[in-house]
Protein backbone atom coordinates (compact mmCIF):
# COMPACT_ATOMS: atom_id res chain seq x y z
CA UNK A 1 0.00 0.00 0.00
CA UNK A 2 1.40 3.39 -0.97
CA UNK A 3 2.08 5.97 1.71
CA UNK A 4 0.22 9.25 1.65
CA UNK A 5 2.26 12.29 0.73
CA UNK A 6 2.53 15.06 3.25
CA UNK A 7 0.55 18.14 2.40
CA UNK A 8 1.86 21.68 2.69
CA UNK A 9 -0.17 22.21 5.86
CA UNK A 10 1.18 19.08 7.56
CA UNK A 11 4.74 20.07 6.66
CA UNK A 12 4.11 23.54 8.06
CA UNK A 13 2.73 22.07 11.28
CA UNK A 14 5.80 19.85 11.66
CA UNK A 15 8.11 22.85 11.11
CA UNK A 16 6.19 24.89 13.68
CA UNK A 17 6.28 22.02 16.17
CA UNK A 18 10.02 21.56 15.67
CA UNK A 19 10.56 25.28 16.28
CA UNK A 20 8.47 25.11 19.47
CA UNK A 21 10.35 22.04 20.71
CA UNK A 22 13.68 23.89 20.34
CA UNK A 23 12.68 26.60 22.84
CA UNK A 24 14.69 26.50 26.10
CA UNK A 25 11.55 26.36 28.25
CA UNK A 26 10.23 23.37 26.30
CA UNK A 27 13.59 21.58 26.52
CA UNK A 28 13.61 22.12 30.28
CA UNK A 29 10.03 20.81 30.60
CA UNK A 30 10.80 17.74 28.48
CA UNK A 31 13.96 17.04 30.47
CA UNK A 32 12.02 17.20 33.74
CA UNK A 33 9.38 14.78 32.45
CA UNK A 34 12.04 12.37 31.18
CA UNK A 35 13.80 12.53 34.55
CA UNK A 36 10.55 11.67 36.34
CA UNK A 37 9.92 8.81 33.88
CA UNK A 38 13.38 7.39 34.57
CA UNK A 39 12.88 7.75 38.32
CA UNK A 40 9.64 5.78 38.11
CA UNK A 41 11.22 3.11 35.92
CA UNK A 42 8.90 3.61 32.98
CA UNK A 43 11.26 5.43 30.57
CA UNK A 44 11.96 3.45 27.40
CA UNK A 45 10.50 0.13 28.54
CA UNK A 46 7.46 0.31 26.22
CA UNK A 47 4.91 -0.17 28.97
CA UNK A 48 2.68 2.52 27.43
CA UNK A 49 2.70 4.73 30.54
CA UNK A 50 3.40 8.45 30.83
CA UNK A 51 3.88 10.68 33.83
CA UNK A 52 0.70 12.75 33.93
CA UNK A 53 0.25 16.06 35.76
CA UNK A 54 -2.87 16.43 37.88
CA UNK A 55 -4.56 19.75 38.69
CA UNK A 56 -3.01 19.67 42.16
CA UNK A 57 0.46 19.65 40.58
CA UNK A 58 1.24 16.06 41.56
CA UNK A 59 2.35 13.52 38.98
CA UNK A 60 0.95 10.04 38.47
CA UNK A 61 1.47 7.26 35.95
CA UNK A 62 -1.22 7.07 33.31
CA UNK A 63 -1.69 5.39 29.95
CA UNK A 64 -0.02 7.55 27.30
CA UNK A 65 -3.08 7.51 25.06
CA UNK A 66 -5.31 8.96 27.78
CA UNK A 67 -2.73 11.50 28.91
CA UNK A 68 -2.04 12.82 25.44
CA UNK A 69 -5.58 12.94 24.09
CA UNK A 70 -6.91 14.89 27.07
CA UNK A 71 -4.90 17.98 26.17
CA UNK A 72 -5.67 18.12 22.46
CA UNK A 73 -7.37 20.84 20.41
CA UNK A 74 -6.14 23.84 22.39
CA UNK A 75 -7.47 22.44 25.66
CA UNK A 76 -10.95 21.84 24.26
CA UNK A 77 -10.78 18.07 24.01
CA UNK A 78 -13.96 16.10 24.59
CA UNK A 79 -11.93 13.80 26.87
CA UNK A 80 -10.85 16.51 29.35
CA UNK A 81 -11.64 15.77 32.98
Amino acid sequence: MARKRKTKSSKARLRAQAKYNRKPAQKKRRAALNKENRKRGTYGNRDGLDVSHKKSGKTVLEKASKNRRRNGRSGKSKYKK
